[in-house]
Parts: structure tokens; C-alpha cells; sequence
């Protein structure tokens, strides 16, 4: 018996340290997430439905700090400009310096130096996919300027209605705040693409930053704790009445 006894409390002095270490770890995980979360991430809820159908009025959104020298064409980014009033707003980046944004081609799409962009987010209606934009324009971006579009082009005020201003509807890099890399609410969410038609374009587009990686980080962590939580209590239930010691037996 006392082999027995000893082969069960290494078990459980096993168990325990496997345990402990599990929660530990899930600790170090989710903390991790959380605080690279808050240092490279700001929150932001989108107020209107210009964005839409790609952000929806209400959507939590996770956008990535960044300097406005890292935006590309595609992008969603957060920005502020005392021009365009003193409010936060959201919309996609479609041209950068030096470029020349016009609608519309022949086909109702936007050109970015005379080449047609491919927008999956437009509507598309049983004549094909709806014109980029519902009143003509030719802009020139300027240097270190952005041109911004919204993604609902009946009803987002963008660079369009700006177009008399002295940088042409455009704003500066400097004016970003942050890049949108995810949609947290509402579920399921996803991250944020960035369309192949600008990908093609000279500087591409950027990459997602690490919120993937934070977030497997938090749900790893998550699943850690609770594992090793609830060890304990099962390894300590009662598995059924044993024979007692001094329990005779029959032959």
C-alpha cells in the first residue's frame, strides 16, 4: 500500500507544479497581449457610415499607432485635420504624393495615374459595380498629402468635397493617427484588407501589424488560466468508495 500511496502523491505533486506553471504562463501570455495591445493599439468606434459596407456605424475597431510615413494606398487610416473640421474621422487612403486621382474611366472606376482600381467594397447592382464616385473630379496629391476616400460614395464627406481647398482635398501624413488593422465588434470581425488593385501599384501596401499575434496571445493565455484552474478541484474529487483497510474479504 505504501507504494501505492507514494505512485499517487507524486502524481499529484506532478500535476500540481504542471498546473501552477500553466496558469503562470497564462498569465505571462495575457498580460503580454493586453499590454502590447495598449502600446501599439488605439481603440475607435465608427461614428458614420461613410466607411460602410466595410465598417459599419458602431464597429469597435483596433488601429495600430503608426507615423503617417507608413501609410499606403489602401489603407483605412484614423486621422485629424482642424480643415476638415475637429473631429476624428476614418476613411481609405487612394492616392499618396505626386499622384493624380480622377473619376471616372470609362467603366465608372477611379484611376490612380491612369491606371483603373478595382474596388470590392463598392455596391454592385445588376448593371455591374457602381461608379466610384457620383460626381466627376481630377486631383493632383502633393507632396507628403493623402487623398481619402470613403467607402459609401453617396453619402462620406472626403477629399471630393474639399477639392477647392489649396491641397486639393488632400491632407498631410502628419495629420494620421493611427492605421485600422482589425474590427473587433462586431463578431466575428476579421482584419481589415487592403484591395490587390493598389498592391500593384509603385510602394504596394502595407502589412497588418501584430494584432494577430496579441490576440492568440490573449486567448492562449485565457485558456491557460482556466486549464490550470480548474485542475485542482478535479484532481481532488472523489473517484468512488474504495474497500477501507480494515475491510475483510471473502475468499
Amino acid at each position: 500500500m505504501s507504494g501505492t500511496t507514494k505512485n499517487r502523491d507524486g502524481h499529484g505533486r506532478l500535476g500540481s507544479v504542471l498546473s501552477g506553471l500553466a496558469v503562470a504562463v497564462g498569465f505571462l501570455l495575457f498580460l503580454g497581449g493586453l499590454a502590447g495591445g495598449a502600446l501599439l493599439y488605439r481603440p475607435y468606434t465608427v461614428p458614420t457610415g461613410s466607411m460602410a459596407p466595410t465598417l459599419d456605424v458602431g464597429s469597435k475597431l483596433l488601429a495600430q499607432r503608426i507615423d503617417g510615413d507608413e501609410v499606403r494606398r489602401g489603407d483605412v487610416v484614423v486621422f485629424e485635420d482642424p480643415l476638415w473640421g475637429q473631429a476624428t474621422m476614418v476613411k481609405r487612403v487612394v492616392g499618396v504624393g505626386g499622384d493624380t486621382v480622377a473619376c471616372c474611366g470609362t467603366d465608372g472606376r477611379l484611376t490612380v495615374n491612369g491606371a483603373p482600381i478595382e474596388e470590392p467594397y463598392l455596391p454592385t447592382g445588376t448593371a455591374g459595380p457602381a461608379r466610384a464616385s457620383t460626381e466627376d473630379f481630377t486631383a493632383t496629391v502633393p507632396a507628403d498629402g493623402l487623398f481619402l476616400l470613403g467607402d459609401d460614395r453617396i453619402t462620406s464627406l472626403d477629399s471630393r468635397t474639399h477639392l477647392d481647398d489649396a491641397a486639393q482635398g488632400s491632407v498631410p501624413r502628419s495629420a494620421v493617427v493611427a492605421r485600422v488593422d482589425a474590427v473587433a465588434w462586431p463578431l466575428p470581425g476579421g482584419l481589415v484588407d487592403r484591395p490587390a488593385a493598389f498592391a500593384a501599384l509603385p510602394g504596394g501596401t502595407s502589412d497588418p501589424g501584430p494584432v494577430t499575434l496579441l490576440l492568440t496571445a490573449v486567448a492562449a493565455g485565457t485558456a491557460l488560466i482556466l486549464g490550470g484552474a480548474a485542475y485542482g478541484p478535479l484532481a481532488t474529487r472523489p473517484r468512488g468508495r474504495g474497500k477501507s483497510a480494515g475491510e475483510k474479504v471473502k475468499a
